[in-house]
C-alpha cells in the first residue's frame, strides 16, 4: 500500500515540496497528491509587475510536474482534521474528503486590511493574482494626473509604489509609511531609496496611519483626506484561517508550531512550510514571512519526510538570512546585505546592478520551484516500511 502524501498549496513552498518528494522518493511506495485552487504557478514575487501591466511567462503545473508522479488536484481546501488525517476540499465534482499519511501543509498566506475601515471595500491587494489583475484593470483605466496611493511602506510596497510610478509615469503614485521610509536598511540603502523615489516622482507620506479609506481618497489618524483614485493595500500578511480552525497548535496569528524538521509539535505527521510554519531559525529567532524563509523551511520538511519514511539520513538544511532584494522598477534594484537574524549590515548593492541581481533571484526561485532537487540527479529512494513505522512511533512518543 502506497504511502499517501498531500501537499496543501502550490505557492513556492508547496510546488517546492511536492516535487521534492516526488523526485526522491519511489513512485511505487508513494503517492505525492498537490491540491491547489489553481491550474498555474504564481509568481507571487511579481505581482507588483502583473499589476503594472507586465505580462508574465505562464507556467502551467501540467508541464511543470509532467514525469514527476505528482498528481495535481485542483480544488480549494475547506477544512483539516489533524486527528482523523483527512481533508475536506471542494473541485469541479463537489465536496470530498482525502485521507492522507504525511500532510505538508502550505497555505501560506494573504492579505489583511487589519480592521481599518473601508479597506476591505475600498482598497486593492497584490497579495493575490486575482487581487493584482484586478488592480490591473483598475490602473489602466485610470486617466493622466490620477493618484495612485500605495499604504504600506514595507518591501512589498516600495516594489509596487516604484514599479507603478515607473510603467505608469503619466500617474501620480504616493506611499503611506508608518515610519521612516526604508528606516531599517543601512544609510547608504535608504539614501538610494529617497534618491529613487524622488527621480519617480513618488510623493512620501511618512509617520502616517491611515483609518480610513473611502472611495476616491484615504483619511488619516489626525483627520487628513488625502485623494485617491486607487488605494493599493501592502500592510502586511495574515496566514490562511485553516489551521486555527485545527486541533494542532498554532501561535496566535494562527501559524503551526513546527520543530526543526518543519513537523507540527503537536501532530508529527503534519508538516507546515512558508508562512503558515512556525519556525526558529538557526540564529534563534523566528523565521518571518518570506520566499527567502520558505523555500528552506520546504526542503527542510521534504528532505526530513523522506528520511523518516527510507531510513536515510536528511542534511542540515540552513535557516538563515543572506540579504534581502528589493526591486525599484525595472532598471533600479536595492540588495540589502543582513546577519542570518536577519538584521541589516552596513553593506548594500544599488542601482541596475542590483535591479539585475533581483531578477536573477526572482527568476531563480521559479526555477527551483520546477527543479527541486537543484538538477542534481534524481534518485528515488525505496519506503523502508520497518523504518516509517518506528519513525512514526518515536515521533508520537516526542
Amino acid at each position: 500500500m502506497q504511502h499517501r502524501i498531500i501537499v496543501l498549496g502550490a505557492g513556492y513552498t508547496g510546488a517546492f515540496a511536492a516535487g521534492r518528494l516526488a523526485r526522491r522518493l519511489h513512485g511505487d511506495d508513494v503517492a505525492v497528491t498537490l491540491v491547489n485552487a489553481e491550474p498555474d504557478f504564481v509568481e507571487r514575487v511579481r505581482n507588483h509587475q502583473l499589476a503594472a501591466g507586465q505580462d508574465l511567462k505562464p507556467r502551467p503545473f501540467a508541464e511543470m510536474f509532467a514525469g514527476t508522479g505528482v498528481e495535481l488536484k485542483l480544488a480549494e481546501v475547506t477544512a483539516v482534521d489533524a486527528d482523523a488525517k483527512t481533508v475536506a476540499v471542494t473541485g469541479s465534482g463537489g465536496a470530498e474528503t482525502l485521507a492522507y499519511d504525511t500532510l505538508v501543509y502550505a497555505l501560506g498566506s494573504g492579505w489583511t486590511d487589519h480592521g481599518v475601515a473601508g479597506a476591505a471595500e475600498h482598497a486593492y491587494e497584490i497579495a493575490s493574482r486575482s487581487g493584482a489583475l484586478r488592480l490591473r484593470d483598475r490602473l489602466a483605466r485610470l486617466d493622466a494626473g490620477s493618484r495612485v496611493t500605495v499604504v504600506g511602506g514595507g518591501l512589498t510596497g516600495i516594489e509596487a509604489a516604484t514599479e507603478f510610478a515607473e510603467a505608469r509615469p503619466d500617474l501620480d503614485v504616493a506611499i503611506v509609511a508608518r515610519r521612516d521610509l526604508g528606516d531599517w536598511v543601512s544609510p547608504k540603502a535608504q539614501a538610494h531609496l529617497r534618491k529613487v523615489f524622488a527621480k519617480l516622482g513618488i510623493t512620501v507620506y511618512e509617520h502616517t496611519d491611515v483609518a480610513e479609506v473611502r472611495d476616491g481618497e484615504i483619511v488619516t489618524a489626525d483627520g487628513t483626506r488625502i485623494a485617491s483614485a486607487a488605494t493599493v493595500w501592502t500592510t502586511g500578511f495574515a496566514v490562511h484561517p485553516i489551521a486555527a480552525a485545527t486541533t494542532l497548535e498554532t501561535t496566535a496569528r494562527g501559524q503551526i508550531v513546527v520543530d526543526g524538521d518543519m513537523a507540527s509539535v503537536s501532530h508529527p505527521d503534519v508538516f507546515a512550510v512558508g508562512d503558515a510554519g512556525y519556525a526558529i531559525g538557526d540564529a534563534g529567532v523566528p523565521l518571518r514571512m518570506s520566499c527567502a524563509s520558505g523555500i528552506p523551511m520546504a526542503q527542510a520538511a521534504a528532505d526530513a519526510i523522506t528520511a523518516r519514511l527510507t531510513g536515510a539520513k536528511a542534511g542540515k538544511v540552513p535557516l538563515g538570512y543572506f540579504n534581502q532584494c528589493i526591486s525599484l522598477g525595472r532598471t533600479e534594484g536595492l540588495i540589502q546585505y543582513v546577519h542570518a537574524d536577519d538584521r541589516t549590515r552596513t553593506v548594500s548593492l544599488r542601482g541596475r546592478f542590483a535591479a539585475r541581481y533581483k531578477e536573477i533571484i526572482c527568476k531563480g526561485a521559479a526555477w527551483g520551484v520546477a527543479n527541486p532537487t537543484y538538477g542534481m540527479p534524481v534518485r528515488r529512494r525505496r519506503v523502508a516500511k520497518a523504518a516509517e513505522h518506528a519513525g512514526s512511533a518515536v515521533k508520537a512518543l516526542a
